[in-house]
């Protein structure tokens, strides 16, 4: 009886298989070609951190941005106070410059605490801090009204104390509060400046603050002329900031966790005041003395400096003075644990939320690099991902998408930190639905297709691809992104000497044509899809011969290590793009078209030919995969069908080698080509079916079921059954029934189908009479459905077994028994 053979995967249940008949069923099984999978290509660990690596085409000139560099105090501005965007005339002031005895001392001009002792500082900061947390900052204001107010230029004005801060009269507070407000200045910009009596500061036409005193005539201090700022300033801050100082100045190892601990109380203090941001009039001044501790060279002290400027929104030169710290600080691997600790990622990433390219590129270059660095290590990544780093990154993403053409190199080069960083964060499971929800693929291929000619983005974001898209969602999203497919081969084709990048492009691709059939459609209508995957092709094929040629004639000793990883490298190209080969032509409409396509076979061929199995084992396999496929198409223009025997042949290099995987793709292709009978003799004349019939002896189902099937074909012609007989066939066809049978009825079918051809024919005398009782035994139990389908527990796969067990073993089945039945007849 001849069958034709074709070669499919292990079989997978359908959940709507009641729905169509059984034949039906069977014959999806048995005309599905197999989908192609792969290792995804390795990924490197990156080298020291840096903003760019080893392989990165900016190399190490200048022109691209330091990633060493030293910073100071002085490098910081002193006065930071944010720009209005809008440059100003100079005024006709001469401003007064401070004695320059006071230059060593920048907190002299600072109002000076009223409490002296460290005690009643201590008890007062104590005080102040119960009444932020317990009442409005207006319940600060003391419960005693002015009768009257003037400026002073007598002595130090007198401060209340702690007990009665601590008990105000809140309506005399509201009264004065109400007050206080509306003898506020109107704008820094009037021409009629009036002394400031809020704060105790008067700004002056240049913009410098100058120290006023308030009081009465008999020196006591007007209560209610102090806004709630000025005495927060004054009582809590204005200490905190001179004990900085004072600690700053000594040079004793463990001041650095008493400097931490002070700028995280100035930080509270700021946060409960409500003076964060740029709402502290005096902003400039904690600024200042935070700056000078920069020089303390202290990665734990820096990164809460940096921490609490952020919070204090910082801009222009000090904005990229503190992500070049922070950024610095990252580079050590050591540090990471007080990003752990210290929780300024929260700040880093509202720089990337809210700064402008254009304004504070640089800045953003230094904050992404840095974050970069940290979403290498496991624990920040999952902070990352707590705190919507993914969400930052796609909106920044869209940001870089729209620069204008003179901000394309910095935007480029924060695109290279910031596509590392997405590409850190796509390694954790919890990110893919991120991922898809967040439109970052989509835009990813925006980036792309504005940044095509940069070689260092197009790779991040390949390997991006290449993670993603082995996971069906992230694949849908990419698929399902318009131009995708055109978008891929022209950076295959513009980049097609760059290996690393050419390699996570095509296993994308690859994934992609392994999930459904539209992809196989859409990608091989693309234009030049095929010119681009043939010539690339063609290129490292010819790399790799050329590499290999040259390595023989120098010496027949093995291969130095550099040369090996160089054809390692190229093969690891050349299999993934096979392998989008091989999954596209399963599609209906493209398979006929590739293998009538002369050069694609030339070239599988011409791989089989050169290549040896223990050197490519992955691509000798593929290779052999993707033939079987393109054989299942038997057109009269089918160049497989034209090249038959020569492949042929070369399967016999597979055969003899001592790769399983490969045997079973070797023995695939014959079970199509053995349906022309000039393969067939070719087959029996090289002695292919004795290892044909040794591989029945395998533990694998799947080898197996080739097996049987070659030798199905094998069969048709009466001399080679003498042979197959000869060499064991049918009794190990017998063995493998009753091994297998239960378990997969599609394979105890073919066996059966096997056993038909042997024997069916009057050349039942082939087989011995035990061997005839005991295929009769095994033959009567299984052909019984109870008996049959008990073996199967589980429902969801009960229908498909079942019509397995009907439409593949149960006809061949009983026409053997009946054969055998006549034969005892007879006998």
């Amino acid at each position: 009886m001849e069958t034709k053979h074709e070669v499919c995967s292990a079989l997978t249940p359908r959940r709507n298989s009641l729905r169509k008949s059984c034949a039906d069923i069977v014959r999806e099984a048995r005309q599905s070609l197999r989908v192609q999978s792969t290792h995804r290509p390795f990924t490197p660990r990156d080298g020291p951190r840096r903003l760019f690596g080893a392989n990165s085409v900016r190399g190490d000139h200048g022109s691209r941005p330091p990633s060493a560099f030293s910073l100071h105090a002085r490098n910081f501005d002193a006065d930071s106070r944010p720009g209005s965007g809008t440059r100003l005339s100079p005024l006709n002031h001469k401003p007064k410059f401070p004695d320059s005895s006071n230059a060593e001392d920048p907190l002299k001009d600072f109002p000076k605490s009223p409490i002296e002792p460290v005690e009643a500082r201590k008890g007062l900061a104590w005080s102040q801090t119960r009444l932020l947390k317990s009442a409005s900052l207006a319940s600060l204001l003391p419960s005693e009204a002015c009768t009257d107010e003037k400026l002073n230029p007598g002595p130090e004005p007198k401060r209340l104390s702690a007990e009665q801060l601590c008990s105000p009269d809140l309506s005399t507070v509201r009264r004065g509060h109400l007050k206080a407000s509306q003898r506020r200045t109107p704008s820094r910009s009037s021409k009629n400046i009036k002394p400031d009596v809020d704060s105790g500061v008067r700004p002056t036409e240049s913009g410098t603050e100058q120290k006023t005193e308030l009081g009465h005539g008999n020196g006591s201090t007007c209560p209610d002329e102090e806004d709630p700022e000025s005495l927060v300033w004054n009582n809590v801050i204005l200490p905190l900031l001179q004990e900085l100082e004072s600690i700053a100045a000594g040079s004793s190892e463990g001041s650095v966790d008493r400097l931490c601990d002070l700028c995280d109380r100035l930080h509270g203090t700021l946060a409960d005041a409500d003076m964060l941001s740029r709402r502290c009039k005096k902003r400039s001044g904690i600024l200042r003395t935070l700056f000078h501790l920069v020089d303390r060279e202290s990665a734990q002290l820096n990164l809460h400096i940096a921490k609490l400027c952020l919070a204090l929104c910082v801009s222009g030169n000090n904005l990229l003075n503190i992500c070049k710290l922070v950024f610095q600080i990252s580079r050590s691997e050591s540090n990471d644990i007080l990003f752990e600790k210290i929780s300024i990622i929260d700040s880093l990433l509202s720089v990337l939320k809210y700064e402008d390219v254009s304004v504070s590129g640089e800045a953003l270059l230094y904050c992404v690099g840095a974050l970069k660095f940290l979403s290498g290590n496991i624990t920040i990544l999952r902070i990352l991902l707590a705190k919507n780093c993914i969400e930052v990154a796609q909106k920044l993403l869209q940001k870089l998408c729209i620069v204008s053409d003179c901000d394309m190199t910095l935007a480029g080069n924060i695109l290279v930190q910031l596509t590392a960083t997405l590409r850190n964060l796509a390694d954790h499971p919890d990110s893919r639905t991120l991922f898809v929800s967040f439109y970052v693929i989509p835009t990813l291929c925006l980036v792309l297709g504005r940044y095509c000619e940069d070689k260092d983005i197009c790779t991040n974001i390949s390997r991006i691809f290449s993670k993603l898209s082995s996971y069906s969602e992230c694949c849908l999203a990419l698929a399902q992104t318009p131009n995708c497919y055109s978008l891929i081969l022209d950076l295959l084709s513009k980049h097609h000497q760059k290996q690393d990048l050419v390699v996570r492009l095509l296993f994308t691709l690859g994934n992609l044509t392994a999930k459904s059939e539209e992809p196989r459609q859409e990608l091989f209508q693309c234009n030049d899809c095929m010119p681009t995957l043939l010539r690339l092709y063609n290129s490292y094929q010819r790399r790799n011969v050329s590499s290999s040629t040259d390595v023989q004639k120098e010496a027949p000793s093995p291969r130095e290590p550099a040369a090996t990883a160089a054809a390692a490298l190229t093969d690891d190209v050349l299999v993934k793009l096979v392998r989008v080969l091989a999954n596209m032509c399963i599609h209906p409409a493209v398979g006929p078209s590739l293998a009538a396509n002369t050069t694609c076979i030339q070239l599988l061929m011409e791989t089989l030919e050169l290549r040896c199995v223990e050197e490519s084992e992955d691509l000798m396999v593929n290779v052999a995969a993707a033939i079987n496929n393109l054989s299942f198409y038997q057109e009269e223009n089918s160049e497989i069908r034209r090249n038959q025997l020569t492949i042929a042949k070369l399967m016999s290099k597979l055969l003899l080698s001592s790769s399983m995987d490969a045997m079973l793709e070797a023995t695939r292709v014959y079970g199509n080509l053995s349906l022309h009978k000039d393969v067939r003799d070719l087959a029996m004349q090289n002695k292919v079916h004795k290892f044909v019939v040794t591989l029945l002896d395998s533990k694998r189902a799947e080898m197996c079921f080739s097996a049987c099937g070659v030798l199905t074909n094998l069969a048709l012609d009466p001399p080679n059954r003498v042979c197959l007989t000869l060499e064991g066939a049918s009794a190990k066809l017998v063995d493998c029934l009753r091994d297998f049978g239960p378990a997969d009825w599609q394979l105890a079918g073919q066996a059966c189908q096997a056993l038909w051809n042997l024997i069916g024919h009057g050349s039942d005398t082939l087989l011995h009479a035990e061997e005839r009782e005991r295929l009769l035994e095994i033959l009567t139990v299984y052909s019984d459905k109870e008996e049959a389908l008990k073996w199967t527990q589980n429902e969801e796969e009960q229908d498909f077994y079942r019509a397995c067990w009907e439409s593949e073993f149960l006809p061949v089945a009983q026409k053997l028994i009946k054969v055998l039945h006549s034969v005892e007849v007879t006998a």
